[in-house]
């Protein structure tokens, strides 16, 4: 059975690519601007088209992965990713937003599909700790990206960043379709023929309420992701180099929490127990850094930035291996394409909303929103059963 640890080695790659471009994009703004002679909200609204995209496709996909399986669905995915990463590179700033678009649309499918591998491939006892994996990809991918993609384009201009973006992506989808294939034991979705139908996973209360837990819980995530250099540097006088290193630490202690999240769910074989701790969890750290936001001293408040940050980004794995659990047989693509839409959207609507509560209202506002969005999905977790299924 090694041979589901080359599955989820890939499956993490793709899904670290897909990061590389949502999350890793950002790290050339200042040269996107000066390329295509964009404002800050134009590029804004350049850097947002490939979660546009994304947004759109990902149930789409992950149906797709239930009818025709994971290989397929990534391997078209991941070149049709990476054939409009490449048009981006065309002059143009309308030109690029609508090829990121379209990459956002094609790259959507490894969110699903890479993670009904890991559900197909992995027993129970071992689906949190490789979910854990795979979602550790996304953090690593993003910081992996931001630290390359720069020089890049710095050295070679913005045309050659995105052909090295679309060149690896196109490289990943070819060792995806090389090496991914599904065991013989997996449940294809059948429609009429007595499987559960697109319509009935929309519907069903429990994915529904997890689902909009998942979004809650993005508040938090994105709300430290976001803000929390400007926190530091803008609020407290921090050097930015400074700021954006606790950042990066936050960050990787977010992953591990990952891996750590998902063992622990493992060993108890319980998902939803874990996430409600942590909804608690995040819910306190948010709220005791908006009681020190103003008047700690600013060593203190890094220190409760940091844990609070890490906190909000490892809950994810656990929140979409409970999902493709609950999912009816053979259809947790389409159930994990419900899960990232959510999580999706609230992702691009916290950032907005929490500088806008910061810039009028003050910090302290900002972190409690967050506070009481990770309260509010550990009550719409009480009702949620604990998946069962081996």
């Amino acid at each position: 059975m090694g041979y589901r640890w080359v599955v989820l080695a890939v499956g993490a790659l793709a899904q670290g690519t897909n990061a590389a471009v949502f999350l890793g994009l950002p790290a050339i703004t200042p040269q996107l601007r000066e390329h295509f002679d964009l404002t800050l909200p134009q590029v804004g609204l350049l850097l947002g088209a490939v979660n546009l995209g994304t947004m759109l496709t990902l149930v789409p996909w992950g149906a797709a992965a239930d009818r025709r399986g994971e290989r397929v669905v990534m391997t078209i995915g991941g070149a049709g990713a990476a054939v409009s990463l490449a048009m981006a590179a065309v002059d143009g700033p309308v030109v690029a937003g609508l090829a990121l678009v379209v990459a956002g649309l094609f790259g959507a499918s490894v969110n699903a599909a890479s993670g009904r591998a890991v559900m197909t491939w992995f027993p129970a006892d071992r689906r949190g700790l490789a979910m854990g994996i795979r979602q550790t990809a996304t953090p690593l991918g993003a910081a992996l990206t931001a630290a390359v993609l720069p020089a890049v384009a710095v050295g070679a201009g913005v045309p050659a960043a995105f052909v090295a973006l679309a060149a690896f992506t196109g490289f990943v989808a070819v060792a995806i379709a090389v090496l991914v294939r599904e065991p013989p034991w997996a449940s294809r979705a059948t429609d009429a023929k007595g499987g559960a139908s697109l319509g009935v996973i929309l519907k069903d209360p429990a994915l529904i309420r997890l689902s909009a837990a998942g979004a809650l819980l993005v508040v938090p995530q994105f709300t430290a992701a976001a803000l929390m250099v400007e926190l530091l540097h803008g609020h407290r006088g921090v050097a930015v180099g400074t700021a954006a290193a606790l950042l990066a630490v936050s960050q990787v202690l977010g992953g591990l929490g990952r891996l750590g999240t998902g063992a622990w769910s493992d060993r108890t074989q319980d998902r939803i127990t874990p996430l409600k701790t942590m909804s608690v969890a995040i819910a306190a750290g948010f709220a005791l850094t908006a009681a020190l936001v103003d008047q700690a001293p600013t060593p203190v408040l890094a220190v409760a930035l940091i844990a609070t940050a890490a906190l909000a980004l490892a809950w994810n794995g656990l929140a979409l291996t409970a999902t493709a659990e609950l999912a009816p047989e053979g259809r947790s693509g389409t159930a994990l394409g419900m899960q990232n839409t959510a999580n999706y959207l609230s992702a691009t609507i916290t950032p907005p909303v929490a500088s806008w509560l910061a810039a009028t209202t003050g910090w302290p506002t900002a972190l409690l929103l967050a506070a009481l969005a990770a309260a509010t999905a550990r009550v719409l977790l009480t009702r949620t059963p604990t998946p069962t299924r081996t």
